[in-house]
């Protein structure tokens, strides 16, 4: 709203006019926000342009950092174990969801984001930010309670897996710098047959590390012996025999 009352000279209601007027040729991100999408005929059926040609811009907007992050990144990744029906975004603030036309956009939060390592999207509209694959793994298992549980993160991970680059999992692991999260994963790893990568997880950490669960939801199983070295208990059930 505001760079069309700038580049227009209208006043503000005027502005609002003739934005009523486009009618759903144009879409507003939320009530929150006076952001506007500019929706083409190929679009009309969805009620939204594809997130990967607004999402930027949005963020740029908003001057907060983001990446498409989490089943998303994964998917984009070409990990599509299960279709989800949101586009998962992390930023460095708490945001509400919104929903944009069929598009739903939920919002997670990482203080330290600017760490996080990140590319661009291949092929995307526009330019936007994804997560690299191997920061895409340790996403997936820092917020697997909130993606429907470690199995349902486990899953996603898997056909990453090929993806996953040493030296940029030790980056990762230098840029996020958490211990816990990086037991669980370096587990994953070597219960995956990924050995490779799980000492590149070993060697990163230290050398004596506390005993923690996989599942770190309620709903998990009773907890059973730890793996010896990495100190995890499998309370979800996800690699027992």
């Amino acid at each position: 709203m505001s760079q069309l009352v700038k580049e227009t000279s209208l006043t503000v209601s005027a502005a609002r006019s003739q934005l009523r007027r486009l009618g759903h040729k144009i879409v507003r991100i939320s009530k929150a926000h006076p952001f506007f999408l500019i929706v083409s005929p190929e679009h009309f059926s969805r009620g939204s342009p594809p997130v990967d040609s607004w999402l930027d811009d949005y963020f740029q907007w908003l001057e907060h950092p983001y990446y498409l992050a989490l089943q998303s990144a994964a998917s984009a990744h070409g990990s599509n174990p299960q279709s989800i029906q949101v586009i998962q975004v992390m930023t460095d603030t708490p945001r509400r969801p919104v929903t944009v036309g069929q598009l739903h956009v939920v919002f997670f939060v990482k203080r330290n984001i600017r760490e996080t390592p990140t590319q661009q999207l291949a092929s995307a509209f526009a330019p936007t930010r994804v997560s690299t694959p191997a920061a895409t793994a340790f996403d997936l298992i820092r917020y697997a309670a909130r993606i429907g549980g470690i199995g349902r993160a486990v899953e996603t991970l898997r056909p990453l897996l090929p993806l996953i680059d040493r030296t940029a999992l030790r980056a990762v692991l230098e840029a996020e710098n958490e211990c816990a999260t990086a037991q669980r994963l370096g587990y994953v790893f070597a219960k995956t047959g990924k050995a490779r990568l799980a000492a590149v997880v070993e060697n990163w950490l230290p050398a004596r590390r506390p005993t923690i669960l996989l599942a770190t939801t309620s709903a998990s199983r009773p907890a059973g012996p730890a793996a010896s070295s990495w100190r995890v208990v499998d309370n979800s059930g996800e690699f027992q025999s």
